[in-house]
C-alpha cells in the first residue's frame, strides 16, 4: 500500500473509533438531564440515584470522546496537509465556532455540574446539565456543517491562484441542505444508541434483580428514547436520501449497485452475484423502494453508475469516478439492518416487561444486553457509507482524495503512526470498557449517599463532596 492508502486507513480508524463515543455523549447528556428534571419534579430519590448513576457513566464516555476527538485534528496536519490548505479557509469558521462556543460551553458546564451538587441552587444546577446537552448537540451541528461542505460545497469561491477554496458566505455553509438533513439524522442515531445502552445496562440489573425501583423507570425511558430515535431515523433518513440524490447521485446509485438508469428502481435486501454488483440475482428485493428513497415516487427515475460516470468524465475530465461498490452496497444495508435490530429489541423488551412483568427465560436479558452493540455497528456502517460513497472526491466535484495527502510524508511514517494509534486505541478501549462495566455493574449509589449531595450547602466552607 502507498501513502494514500495508509493515510485513508488511519483516518478511517481514528474517525470510526471516535464516533463510537460521540452518539453516546449526545444521547446520554439528554437522558441524564431528563432524569435530573424528573427528580426535581417528583422528588423521588429513585430518579436522583439514577441521575448519579448515569451521570457517572456519561462522564466516562465524554472523557474518551474528548481524548479521541483531539486526534482527529492532528490528522489534518499530519497526513492531509494539502487537503487542509485547500479547505482551511472554509473549515476554519465552523470548527472555530465548535471549539470556542459549543465545546467550551459543554466542558464548562459539565465541570460546574460535577462539582456543583452541594454548591448551586437546585434549579441552577439542573440548568447546567441541560446546557451540556445543548452544547453537545451544537458541537455536532458545527462539525456536520464542515463535513457537509465535503459532500456539497457551498458558500465558497475557488481561488485558482492560491489553489484553495475561500469562504464567501458563512450562512450558506451553516445552512447547507446536507447539514440540515444530516443533523437530525445524527441526533436521532444518538438517541437510538444511548437508549439501547440504557436498556442493556438496566437489563443487567433486571437479570440480577437489583435496584429495580431505580432501573424500571429508566428502562422505560431508554425504550422510549430508542423507539423515538428509530422512528426519527426513518423519517430523517428519507429526507437525507433525497438530498443525497440531488447533491451526490453517484452515491445513491452505488448504494444499490445500480449500473443502468432505471425507473421504478427496486431496493435489493440481498443479491447473489459478482462482488461489484454488475451481475447478480436479487434474492429479496422491494419493488420501487430505491426510486422512492431517491425521488419520493415509487415510479421515479434513478440515474445509474454508467451514465453518471460518463457525465463526470465529460465534466471533470477522463477518469474513474465510481466508488468501491461492494463497500457502499453492504455498508448501506448494514446501517439499516443493525438500526432496525436495535428498535426491534427495544419493542421486545417493552412487551415482556410491561405492567411490572419480569422475563424468566435465562437468555432474555443476555441477548438484550448484547443487542447494545447494534447501534454502534449501524453508526459505523453509516459513516463508512457516507465517506466511501463520496470517493474519489474528498470535496465532491472540487478536490480528489489523492490530491489531499501530505506531499512530504512517506509510507513508512504513516504506517508507524497507524500502528501506534491502533495500539493506543486498543489500550484505551480496554481501559474505557473496564471502567464502564465496573461502574455499570456496581449500580446506583445508595439512597443516603445520593441524598447527601443533593442539596445546596448552607456552609460555604463545607468541603465539597459528591458521589463520584
Amino acid at each position: 500500500m502507498d501513502v494514500l492508502d495508509l493515510a485513508r486507513i488511519q483516518f478511517g480508524v481514528t474517525t470510526v473509533y471516535h464516533f463510537l463515543f460521540v452518539p453516546v455523549t449526545i444521547g446520554l447528556s439528554l437522558l441524564v438531564a431528563i432524569l435530573q428534571t424528573m427528580w426535581r419534579t417528583t422528588g423521588s430519590t429513585a430518579y436522583l440515584r439514577a441521575t448519579k448513576f448515569w451521570g457517572k457513566l456519561f462522564l466516562i464516555n465524554i472523557a474518551m470522546g474528548v481524548v479521541t476527538g483531539i486526534v482527529q485534528e492532528f490528522q489534518f496536519g499530519m497526513n492531509w496537509s494539502a487537503y487542509s490548505r485547500f479547505v482551511g479557509d472554509v473549515f476554519g469558521a465552523p470548527l472555530a465556532f465548535e471549539a470556542l462556543m459549543a465545546f467550551f460551553l459543554e466542558s464548562t458546564f459539565i465541570g460546574v455540574w460535577i462539582f456543583g451538587w452541594d454548591r448551586l441552587m437546585p434549579g441552577l444546577h439542573l440548568a447546567c446539565i441541560w446546557m451540556v446537552a445543548f452544547g453537545s448537540m451544537a458541537s455536532a451541528y458545527f462539525i456536520l456543517a464542515a463535513n457537509a461542505f465535503m459532500q456539497n460545497p457551498v458558500g465558497y469561491h475557488l481561488n485558482e491562484t492560491a489553489g484553495r477554496a475561500e469562504l464567501t458566505d458563512f450562512g450558506a455553509v451553516m445552512s447547507n441542505p446536507v447539514v440540515l438533513a444530516a443533523f437530525p439524522h445524527t441526533v436521532f442515531a444518538s438517541w437510538l444508541t444511548a437508549g439501547t445502552v440504557v436498556v442493556a445496562v438496566c437489563g443487567y440489573h433486571f437479570m440480577h434483580r437489583r435496584d429495580l425501583d431505580v432501573h424500571r423507570p429508566v428502562l422505560r425511558l431508554g425504550i422510549l428514547v430508542t423507539l423515538v430515535g428509530g422512528l426519527g431515523l426513518v423519517l430523517s433518513g428519507d429526507s437525507l436520501s433525497k438530498v443525497m440524490t440531488v447533491t451526490q447521485p453517484m452515491k445513491m446509485a452505488a448504494a444499490e449497485a445500480l449500473y443502468q438508469t432505471t425507473s421504478s428502481a427496486p431496493f435489493s435486501v440481498l443479491t447473489i452475484g459478482s462482488l461489484d454488483g454488475r451481475t447478480g440475482t436479487p434474492v429479496i428485493e422491494i419493488p420501487g423502494l430505491l426510486s422512492y428513497l431517491a425521488t419520493g415516487s415509487f415510479s421515479g427515475t434513478v440515474e445509474g453508475i454508467n451514465d453518471l460516470n460518463a457525465q463526470y468524465n465529460d465534466r471533470f475530465g477522463a477518469g474513474d469516478y465510481v466508488p468501491y461498490i461492494p463497500l457502499t452496497y453492504w455498508s448501506f444495508r448494514l446501517m439499516i439492518g443493525f438500526g432496525l435490530l436495535a428498535v426491534a429489541m427495544a419493542v421486545i423488551v417493552w412487551w415482556f416487561t410491561r405492567r411490572g412483568r419480569l422475563p424468566e427465560h435465562r437468555l432474555f436479558w443476555p441477548v438484550a444486553m448484547w443487542m447494545a452493540v447494534t447501534p454502534f455497528l449501524a453508526n459505523s456502517s453509516g459513516w463508512i457509507f457516507t465517506e466511501m460513497g463520496r470517493q474519489p472526491w474528498v470535496v465532491f466535484s472540487l478536490y480528489q482524495t489523492s490530491e489531499g495527502v501530505s506531499p512530504r510524508v512517506g509510507a513508512p511514517t504513516v504506517a508507524a503512526s497507524l500502528i501506534g494509534f491502533t495500539l493506543v486505541y486498543l489500550i484505551l478501549a480496554v481501559v474505557a470498557l473496564n471502567l464502564f462495566f465496573k461502574f455499570a455493574k456496581a449500580g446506583p449509589p445508595g439512597e443516603e449517599l445520593a441524598m447527601s449531595t443533593s442539596s445546596p450547602s448552607d456552609d460555604p466552607d463545607k468541603p465539597m463532596a459528591f458521589a463520584y
